[in-house]
């Protein structure tokens, strides 16, 4: 009976093995779809563009392909169009087809008169008896001939000056233009740059720049050289010189993703600083990576986006002038969809829709493509909603590809669907409804007709029935099909129809077999159109004053009878709000409108029928005026004795009246009938008044011009010149004294100022709060000497500080303190504060907070006006201040969180002087975030003693924004290369020290860290160069470069064919080599033991054959229990598996692979060889305290190597692959083979799914393949059936009964964890478990529950179970990072979960007690039965 099971057994994994499962998808893609009524249809066939071409620069006489491929089964056939004319490239001998659909042309020609090849081009791809789909449309420009529009020209210019070397060229060719000087090429540096024009800057001139220049084409044939001009270089002048404009900004119109450059180049001594406004705020270019001032001044954006659209504006000042400029950037986008076409399946006469949104700037046009042939809109073509195609009344000849083709003036796109016409469902056998009965139309109107009819002879009841009418033009082929709203219903309206139109309609009735029989024919004609007026032509406004427009019009050409008046209706452009008013006339002016305002018109006529056909919109926009209100938040500062700065705001939105061209200011002296002085400047929002007198009060005021003429003043303001040029050289002293008088609500502050009066004093800060004063801070003018601090808690202790400041910056700060006086009014009895407060996480920066308020009706709806208040605050740092928000509902969504942090809430509420007290709090802490910052403080030092090996240090990212799971270094010589080509080292964990060792001497070396935790990697540290020593200390001992090479990124140390690596122990903790003797004594130990034990257990099996077979029916039953609950598998963690495992220590999974190659990229890995492996040990011990950091951190240093692998003599490491984005891990072992049938056992612990976050634990119903090539599986496969069946047998018996569980913390680690192959001529061997006791199971622990504080000190892998018949066996996918993706990957192995902590206390104390007879006898009974099986399966 067992001997059957297990040929059974070992026949069905032959079967997995070798013929593997149908891939599932595959299957279901192969299958026939079902249609709605149950027939079997076509289904969709891919086809679809895999490259299209892309618009394309050339010059003459050179090649150029045009990139294009069509994926579809069966191959398409490639054409091209030029100018929407097909290529008859067969007689073609300059173009040509290439393989892969790409047109090649060879020897472009071009010249004035003969452009052959420059135009637009489009592929075609079309499969016979399917359809046919065409690219988007690609313009390929030829380069002119190398023309020059200006040539550089003979100047000088001062020392540390810009200036500027002409050489325009047409745009095409500004890619071939270089600069020479003294016939030399020129290079471009951070001084020197050319414009997109070609012009050349050179700013901060030197001596050397001096000599004759000029620009040079080379577009293909012979250079082209402009004129030389001489640049001559003068000495600093003496004198300052006036600001000028070398070259100004200009307009520019870019396209996204493009780059700009806004010229702004000056001369002028001293020279002068420049920065850059967009729309009147300031740009801060420091910290922007788009965003960069080029020599001279000049700004570049890069990669632009449409949000970079505006004014831009270079301010030039050098101290003693500013000047300014300013231009536009217009931002374009080609189009892009936002909904493509979806293919469809329908039935004949059915009406269809295909969907097509789009977005792009300037708006995209949209035309449909069916089969490569352009939809021409009709009565059954129609464009709906804008882009959207209909097709009314299908037919078989609508079937095939429809394309939606985006165009606008930057650029193309195009996206298609299938359309599929079924085949009606046969009718099922059974009785089918006659025609109905006598059709009517009851109801005849200009555009719809209403049908009515009685039921079928068949079926005089006709409840069950449902009726389709189906209607056409008459003489039109094409039927539309309109159905019944609901079963037994006899009448339907037919929309949209044409008026004086002739429609032919029938109708069919419907039971389950199927439809009956049509009706006969009905010709019902629409009635002709009401006659209404057409629309007003020659329609025309135009501006008479900034409040008045006039609209003219004339009387419509199809007037219809005489027209009797007409409406005008008009509205601000931007608003819905239109209103109309009543004309008899032909003409009207409307009054009292906005100035400088757009509004849109149009005109209805009337007639003695109502209102006819309205014209099109007139927009025109009202004239400019004088601005109406006065610019805002005028304020002046005193700059010295001299001089005053002005500062203000434009005048507000929608009282400009116009475009502000620049701002009039006038000051006088304070003292009255002075003369008032007035000064013009252009639209900056400042202005710097000098030459004044000293100690004298001047007041200003500022208005707004237009060319209109100049708007209303702000009010006068005054300040006062210094006496004296007082110090701005540092800040102010503190100033002489400071009171604070306490309120209810809060507090009068007064001071004095500093007693040294010869320091500038611009104004005092004031900084107050409860228990510290740097909660709030307010600023006041210089000339203030009190303060009223508002909206103070009563009865609160407040500490007060006051500084000084001027532009240097903030003084020393007095300090005071105050209490506020309690509340005198009795408080309102106070509401019950709200319960259960819940917070939900929805994202790494957003909670949402939701209540309940015990005071409202049950029904929780607010009717009065009470409010919430929610107040929140984290505990990091521990001083973080609360913050609150208000709402009228019961829950709040709280946004600008912290990634990864725990936040504290609660809720009061308030309705009119009564509020609650606070709610019981809420916590929730907020999803994890990519880092947004690199690790910190990277260091890179030498290990003493041995110059090839270095540290590396770090710190973690100051925003890590979750758990740090591990870091990557990346280390390369050359520090300009590209990231891929740097060597990798990953560091697993949150370790901040790592060595890499074995590198070349005396070679500069750059390193750059980056942190990942479970959302992804961060961005990458500054590039740290280090240099190591130049020579090597005498004493390096060969093991330390073997070793030192593990865990290093694609450089295979170069040793001989006859060298051995040392044993996987052969380094201690500290260093120190471990002599191969002692190895050597071990392993003879080691295999003397297995020898003796293999001995014992046949002579047990013998004796145990013997015994009778009473128990083994009980063994069976405790199996079928166990398996039986594999379903509860995920929450079965206190229900132990029966103990079936004899002599564990036999268990083994063979040799998979040899590896040619010593030294793959892998880290050691020890494994524990039993339970007390992972045991916490005295230090005194053992140095195995080293075991418990994660053993797939990668290669450690021999200071952190564990010497637990030393101590079991020949036991090699595990190997795993290791992939920033791990691939669908695969366990890679042999099957092991089962007594029962394969299909109780499907359960398996699965790898973690690369696609989730790493510590979620998946439970996957499938058995985990094997990964080898064909001759790797061939050879296993044989190695199983020569493997005496007492090694499979304890392990089959085990598997049957035990479920392996997986820990999540193993399942990071399984792709994680690099192991090493120890020699290149060594097989791989398996891990071994021993039991903890002779005769207990190896019990695998559940997995621990969230949150657990449990970290295992090495990683576990679950063992793999049965292979059944039909399933697939998987490859292992080892993609890698950088280099690590050229050394051959190893094969994964993999080893047995070691227990959790508490289960292997648990197991250990077992082991320690002794057995009672009665538990002994039912263990014997069980090992009696498994013996006889064990029997079976040998003898046969």
């Amino acid at each position: 009976m067992a001997a059957r099971g297990a040929r059974r057994l070992l026949g069905s994994l032959w079967i997995a093995l070798f013929l593997g499962q149908p891939d599932p998808a595959a299957a279901a893609a192969r299958s026939s779809l079902q249609s709605p009524a149950g027939s079997t249809v076509r289904t969709f066939t891919p086809f679809y563009f895999l490259v299209e071409p892309v618009d394309t620069l050339s010059v003459r006489g050179a090649f150029v392909i045009l990139n294009c491929s069509a994926y579809c089964e069966p191959s398409p056939k490639i054409e091209w169009k030029k100018d929407g004319t097909f290529l008859n490239l067969v007689s073609d001998d300059r173009r040509q087809l290439l393989p892969d659909g790409s047109l090649l042309i060879n020897g472009v020609v071009h010249s004035k008169h003969n452009k052959p090849d420059e135009g637009y081009y489009q592929c075609v791809a079309t499969v016979e008896s399917l359809g046919t789909i065409v690219s988007r449309t690609a313009k390929l420009t030829v380069a002119g001939l190398p023309r020059f529009t200006s040539q550089p020209e003979s100047t000088s210019v001062y020392r540390g000056n810009s200036v500027i070397l002409n050489c325009e060229v047409n745009a095409d060719l500004v890619p071939f233009v270089r600069w020479e000087q003294d016939r030399q090429p020129f290079f471009l540096d951070d001084r020197v740059f050319t414009l997109p024009s070609g012009a050349l800057i050179i700013s901060n001139v030197t001596d050397g720049d001096g000599g004759l220049y000029r620009c040079v084409i080379e577009s293909g044939g012979s250079p082209k050289y402009s004129d030389e001009a001489e640049l001559k270089v003068l000495p600093d002048p003496e004198v300052p010189l006036n600001l000028v404009f070398l070259r100004q900004p200009s307009p520019l119109t870019k396209v996204t993703g493009q780059s700009a450059v806004f010229p702004c180049v000056t001369s002028g001594f001293p020279t002068p600083v420049i920065k850059w406004m967009r729309n009147e705020e300031e740009l801060t270019i420091e910290d922007s990576e788009r965003f960069l001032l080029l020599a001279g001044g000049s700004l570049e954006i890069s990669d632009i986006t449409e949000d970079d659209a505006g004014t831009y504006a270079c301010i030039v000042d050098n101290g003693n002038e500013t000047i300014e400029a300013q231009a536009d950037l217009t931002v374009q986008a080609p189009p892009e969809f936002l909904k493509q076409p979806a293919n469809i399946y329908a039935h004949e006469s059915m009406d269809i829709v295909f969907e097509c949104e789009v977005t792009g700037k300037p708006t995209p046009t949209v035309k449909w493509i069916k089969n490569g042939d352009m939809v021409i809109p009709s009565d059954y073509f129609k464009i709906v909603k804008e882009h959207n195609l209909q097709v009314l009344g299908l037919v078989k000849s609508d079937e095939g590809f429809y394309q939606c083709i985006a165009e606008n003036d930057v650029g193309n796109a195009q996206a298609g669907a299938q359309l599929i016409i079924l085949e009606h469902a046969p009718a099922t056998t059974g009785p089918l409804p006659s025609a109905p009965r006598d059709v009517v139309a009851s109801l005849v109107s200009t555009r719809f007709i209403k049908l009515t009819w009685r039921t079928p002879a068949s079926d005089p009841h006709g409840d069950n029935l449902t009726y389709t009418v189906f209607y056409t033009k008459e003489g039109i082929n094409r039927e539309r099909v309109e159905n019944t709203s609901r079963p037994g219903e006899m009448q339907v309206t037919i929309q949209n129809l044409m008026p004086e139109t002739v429609y032919v309609f029938r109708v069919v009735a419907q039971n389950r077999h199927g439809p009956g029989e049509s009706s006969i024919p009905l010709k019902v004609a629409t009635q002709p159109e009401v006659q209404l007026p057409g629309p007003a032509p020659n329609i025309r406004a135009y501006a008479n004053s900034p409040t008045s427009i006039t609209v003219t019009w004339d009387t419509p050409l199809s007037g219809n009878g005489e027209i009797q008046n007409y409406k005008l209706y008009y509205m601000e452009k931007g608003t819905d709000n239109e209103q109309d008013v009543d004309v008899g006339g032909h003409s009207y002016t409307i009054n009292g409108l906005k100035k400088y305002t757009e509004y849109s018109f149009r005109v209805v006529a009337y007639n003695k029928h109502g209102p006819g056909v309205s014209t099109q919109d007139d927009v025109v926009q009202t004239l400019s005026d004088v601005p109406s209100a006065a610019p805002q938040n005028l304020s002046l500062e005193v700059r010295n004795s001299k001089s005053i700065m002005i500062h203000w705001q434009p005048p507000p939105a929608g009282t400009h009246n116009g475009q502000i061209t620049g701002y009039k200011i006038r000051y006088r002296k304070a003292s009255r009938k002075s003369e008032v002085t007035e000064s013009i400047g252009g639209t900056q929002l400042f202005q710097l008044i000098e030459g004044l007198e000293r100690g004298t009060e001047y007041s200003f005021r500022v208005a707004a011009l237009t060319s209109n003429g100049t708007g209303p003043a702000t009010d006068w303001i005054s300040a006062e010149t210094f006496e004296s040029d007082l110090d701005e050289t540092r800040v102010p002293e503190v100033p002489s004294s400071l009171h604070v008088r306490p309120l209810v609500t809060s507090i009068v502050v007064s001071w004095t100022p500093p007693e040294n009066q010869n320091i500038v004093v611009r104004g005092y800060a004031i900084g107050y709060g409860i228990g510290s004063p740097h909660a709030q801070t307010i600023k006041v003018d210089y000339k203030q000497r009190y303060y009223t601090i508002e909206n103070l808690d009563p009865s609160s202790h407040y500490v007060i500080t006051l500084k000084a400041f001027n532009n240097v910056g903030e003084g020393i700060p007095l300090y005071e303190s105050a209490v506020t006086r309690p509340h005198t009014v009795p408080d309102p009895s106070p509401m019950m504060p709200p319960v259960g407060v819940q917070a939900s996480i929805l994202s790494h920066d957003t909670i949402r907070i939701t209540w309940a308020d015990n005071s409202l009706p049950k029904n929780q709806k607010i009717t009065d006006a009470r409010y919430y208040t929610v107040r929140w605050k984290t505990n990091i740092p521990a001083n973080t201040k609360y913050k609150t928000a208000n709402t009228t509902t019961l829950s709040y969504l709280v946004t600008s969180l912290k990634p990864n942090t725990l936040y504290e809430f609660s809720v009061m509420v308030t309705k009119g002087r009564r509020s609650s007290t606070w709610s019981m709090t809420a916590h929730g802490t907020t999803f994890e975030l990519v880092p947004t910052s690199p690790p910190k403080d990277v260091t890179v030092v030498s290990k003493e003693g041995k110059p090839r090996t270095i540290i590396v240090n770090w710190q973690p990212p100051s925003e890590a924004n979750g758990k740090i799971t591990g870091y990557i270094i990346y280390y390369s010589t050359d520090v300009n290369a590209e990231i891929h080509d740097w060597v990798i080292e990953p560091v697993v964990g949150n370790r901040l020290t790592h060595q890499i060792q074995e590198l070349t001497l005396d070679t500069p070396y750059y390193f750059k860290i980056q942190a990942r935790n479970s959302k992804g990697m961060g961005p990458m540290s500054e590039a740290v160069q280090f240099r190591t020593p130049k020579a090597e200390s005498s004493d390096k001992m060969p093991n330390d470069q073997a070793l030192g090479s593990a865990g290093k990124g694609s450089r295979p140390l170069d040793i001989g064919p006859d060298y051995k690596p040392p044993m996987s122990g052969s380094n201690s903790p500290h260093g120190s080599p471990t002599s191969p003797l002692d190895s050597n004594m071990l392993l003879v130990i080691i295999v003397s033991v297995g020898v003796i034990t293999i001995v014992i257990v046949v002579i047990v099996a013998v004796f145990c054959t013997r015994r009778t077979t009473s128990h083994q029916k009980k063994k069976r039953a405790a199996c079928k229990s166990v398996n039986g609950s594999h379903k509860y598998k995920g929450n079965s963690k206190d229900v132990k598996p029966p103990d079936l495992w004899i002599h564990h220590e036999r268990l083994e999974l063979k040799p998979i692979d040899k590896s040619p190659d010593p030294n793959p990229i892998m880290t050691d890995t020890p494994i524990p060889r039993n339970s007390q492996d992972i045991t916490p040990v005295d230090n005194s011990m053992d140095s195995n305290i080293h075991q418990r950091r994660n053993s797939y951190r990668g290669h450690e240093s021999e200071d952190s190597m564990s010497t637990l692998a030393g101590r079991r003599g020949m036991r090699p490491k595990m190997m795993m692959p290791f992939d920033s984005q791990p691939p669908q891990p695969v366990i890679s072992a042999h099957p092991i083979h089962s007594l029962d049938n394969p299909h109780h056992h499907f359960h398996s612990g699965s790898l973690a799914s690369p696609t989730r976050s790493y510590h979620h634990h998946q439970v996957n119903p499938w058995p985990i393949g094997t990964s080898m090539s064909n001759s790797d599986r061939a050879n296993s496969t044989e190695s199983v059936r020569n493997t005496p069946s007492t090694d499979t047998m304890p392990a089959s018996s085990s598997q049957t009964c035990c479920a392996d569980h997986q820990d999540p913390e193993s399942a990071t680690a399984s792709y994680l964890a690099n192991a090493q192959e120890e020699d290149s001529g060594q097989s791989l061997p398996t891990a071994h478990v021993r039991p903890s006791h002779p005769l207990k199971s190896f019990a695998v622990p559940a997995v621990p529950p969230t949150g657990s504080t449990y970290d295992p000190a090495l990683p576990s892998t679950p063992l793999l179970t049965q292979q059944a018949s039909n399933h697939p066996v998987h490859s292992v996918k080892t993609a890698s990072i950088g280099t690590l993706g050229r050394t051959r990957p190893p094969m994964p192995v993999v080893v047995p979960s070691a227990p959790d902590v508490q289960e292997t206390t648990r197991m250990l104390e077992d082991s320690e007690s002794n057995y009672e007879p009665d538990e002994l006898t039912k263990e014997m009974a069980h090992l009696e039965g498994l013996m006889k099986d064990l029997n079976a399966i040998t003898t046969a």
